[in-house]
């Protein structure tokens, strides 16, 4: 599977998300740079954390124009996979690839510690690999991820089954004190209505190796290359037959 990390001016997770898909898993990636807008031969394109453009006006406001993003919408409308991580969240939502908006923590303060997410639903091409209500633990870095949407845009995303994470404590209930950031419904990550872009404010790129402190991010990069082969499948049984 193909993977292309793209880079903008601040951003800062993307050598942990590169390292993972190279070093720990061994897919092809390459770097995109910002004013790029070559994503020809990739299967995902990962938009990584960081401060885009210094978080100027917004998280994400700059980013949304640079010239790589026309291209990543089109991908994207095409059924491409697109992740966004954590700064990646906050453009995809500028952009309008997810709804919603990620505000202030509701404390006001910024938190860099491991959280716990509930997987909602394994019916994702991020989540495939995972059981549903499968806990795992992954860290946080962020200052302004307080997942917020006008109430029609909520009821529309759990009636559809677009939320895909929510903050819980470690045996998976739902609960304010597991919130870190006052987030509504207690949500850490979404995806949109044809279930191929992601949106998520923990970093799993920073817990796919023991020697990190912990493991369960690899669940989701090992859920795409699952959904990659089970992609193949028909095409391969097909000319088989």
């Amino acid at each position: 599977m193909r993977f292309g990390v793209v880079v903008f001016p601040g951003t800062w997770s993307d050598r942990d998300c590169y390292h993972v898909l190279d070093q720990v898993l061994k897919q092809p990636v390459r770097y995109v740079w910002h004013k790029d807008t070559d994503l020809a031969g990739l299967d995902c394109v990962i938009l990584p954390g960081g401060f885009s453009y210094g978080d100027y006006l917004r998280c994400g406001a700059i980013a949304r124009f640079s010239p790589v993003m026309a291209e990543v919408e089109r991908f994207a409308r095409r059924g491409g996979l697109v992740w966004g991580i954590c700064n990646g969240f906050q453009i995809l939502c500028e952009a309008g690839l997810l709804p919603g908006a990620l505000l202030r923590n509701q404390h006001l303060q910024y938190r860099c510690q491991w959280v716990h997410l509930r997987v909602e639903s394994n019916f994702t091409p991020y989540t495939g690999a995972c059981r549903r209500g499968q806990v795992l633990r992954v860290p946080i870095s962020h200052g302004e991820g307080r997942y917020y949407a006008d109430p029609e845009t909520m009821a529309a995303l759990e009636a559809n089954g677009q939320v895909v994470l929510r903050y819980a404590t470690p045996e998976g209930y739902i609960a304010d004190a597991a919130n870190p950031n006052g987030s509504l419904n207690n949500i850490a990550g979404i995806i949109n209505e044809q279930g191929n872009v992601l949106g998520m404010m923990p970093h799993p790129e920073r817990c796919a190796e023991a020697i990190l402190g912990g493991t369960d991010g690899l669940a989701l990069f090992q859920s795409l290359l699952q959904a990659e082969v089970e992609a193949q499948a028909p095409s391969t049984s097909s000319k088989e037959a």
